[in-house]
């Protein structure tokens, strides 16, 4: 019974870990994007400034016909209010992540505000069908 109790504690250790799934009550705070599409972004995908993990997705939703991000940033980031979030790819094929282009604003983004600028990821079915078509 003890063995089979700790494998268990241990399996579980290794899922949160592995999953990176956060603790409830994580520290950091909160701030969202608008984009007129997500394509494969989940929740849990990484947050990223020049390539350097700042935090994840928490939640994503729709509003009036457009997918609205929550993202958990650490504490210790400041964002400035006019960053952009772009969705984009790691690797060929990879997964998907938000990535943070600081902008040159002194005023910094506080828990709760919006990064009004985004990019939605480029569409590579798209891509190579306006290729194979001739559009491009």
């Amino acid at each position: 019974g003890f063995f089979l109790l700790l494998g268990l504690l241990a399996l579980g250790y290794l899922a949160i870990k592995l999953g990176k799934m956060e603790v409830v009550g994580s520290s950091g705070y909160t701030v969202h994007a608008t984009f007129s599409n997500v394509a494969g972004l989940r929740v849990g995908s990484p947050v990223e400034i020049a390539g350097v993990d700042i935090g994840w997705v928490e939640a994503i939703r729709l509003r009036n016909y457009q997918a609205v991000v929550d993202f958990r940033i650490k504490d210790g980031v400041q964002l400035p209010e006019d960053s952009i979030a772009s969705i984009r790819t790691k690797g060929l094929i990879g997964e998907q992540l938000v990535k943070i282009s600081p902008g040159g604003a002194e005023q910094n983004l506080r828990p709760g505000d919006e990064i009004r600028e985004t990019e939605p990821p480029v569409d590579i079915m798209e891509l190579i069908a306006n290729y194979a078509f001739g559009k491009i």
